[in-house]
């Protein structure tokens, strides 16, 4: 399968055989380097990360990925490029593109990271959009593989808002690859109906199922996993928090919401999680509103069913898989 000079947009674009191909590649790669087998197969070249929204695991994810396949990272910090301000999209685009082999960006609008690959000539990649998040979902989606050996049939259920971009490209995931999507939520913070509709067409062809539940033990029943994400996003004003808290209070994940899922069910989150009151936002909120969990309590966070930590680790091995591809490494699927 060849994905040299593809870009890495949204799983829209993509096949469910090239997301397989991605997951496979991201484990032959893992195994490598837990192996200590080096793969440094892109010596001299260099890629631009464009960073308008700071990240933990998003940055330190490419930047080791990178390293580990010989390239040089560049990371332009959310003031330190002029795109958007002085200089336009494309021609920024074009600028990088002279210079580097990869752009990655990570920040607002999804038609940015898209009028960058169009004018760039080098493969560019979404570190996350206010639409998308893909290199989240292949971290997933990876993890899922790990823990029940197949996605097929594997009933995820996203719990809370699910109307932004880890609910979008859950539910895009989910369609691709032939899974049992379930959004539980109020209904005012389900997907959007376009996307809704463009995902049932997908899950039409791949036998995959979507589902929209407002009841939350209705729709965690046989569960296999449990996702969920922070109740504000990044950039949105502190005034909508007591608005978040009673509209998703109810669709906490907590010890009972697990009990009833059963034994099998993981827990997933894309981090960070608000689940204790060992963060600055965590101890503002118990304050202001008295609750030391919001969307996962600590309990079912610290427990054995939690496999976050194995999903963010796979977060550098699936970028690492991406990079790898599109640039151009050649790996036959065993």
């Amino acid at each position: 399968m060849n994905l040299k000079n593809r870009n890495f947009l949204k799983l829209l674009d993509f096949t469910p055989e090239e997301i397989n191909y991605l997951i496979d590649l991201a484990s032959f790669l893992k195994y490598q380097k837990k192996n200590g087998i080096s793969h440094r197969v892109f010596e001299g070249k260099n890629i631009a990360l464009i960073f308008e929204k700071t990240s933990t695991r998003t940055r330190c994810s490419f930047e080791v990925a990178a390293a580990d396949l010989g390239i040089h990272p560049v990371y332009l910090e959310p003031n330190a490029s002029q795109i958007g301000k002085k200089e336009s999209i494309a021609d920024t685009a074009r600028v990088l593109g002279r210079m580097f082999d990869g752009i990655e960006y990570r920040g607002f609008g999804q038609e940015i990271v898209e009028s960058l690959a169009s004018y760039a000539g080098v493969p560019v990649w979404n570190g996350l959009t206010n639409e998308f998040h893909p290199t989240q979902i292949l971290a997933d989606f990876m993890t899922i593989k790990e823990h029940f050996g197949s996605l097929n049939g594997i009933k995820l259920v996203c719990m809370g808002d699910s109307r932004f971009n880890m609910g979008n490209s859950l539910m895009v995931g989910c369609a691709k690859m032939g899974m049992r999507f379930v959004a539980c939520a109020p209904k005012e913070y389900f997907p959007d109906k376009d996307l809704v509709k463009q995902c049932l067409d997908i899950a039409a062809e791949t036998g995959a199922a979507l589902e929209f539940i407002e009841n939350p033990e209705e729709a965690v029943k046989d569960a296999d996993v449990i996702y969920t994400d922070v109740w504000v996003s990044m950039g949105e004003p502190d005034e909508i928090w007591e608005k978040r808290l009673a509209d998703l209070m109810p669709y906490q994940v907590n010890k009972k919401i697990m009990d009833i899922a059963g034994e099998k069910c993981r827990f997933m989150h894309c981090l960070p999680a608000y689940h204790d009151l060992n963060t600055v936002v965590g101890r503002q909120v118990y304050e202001k509103f008295g609750v030391d969990g919001l969307e996962v309590t600590d309990e079912v966070f610290e427990s054995p069913q939690s496999i976050v930590f194995d999903e963010a680790e796979n977060r550098m091995h699936t970028i690492k898989a991406v990079m790898a591809a599109t640039l151009g490494y050649e790996y036959k699927n065993q």
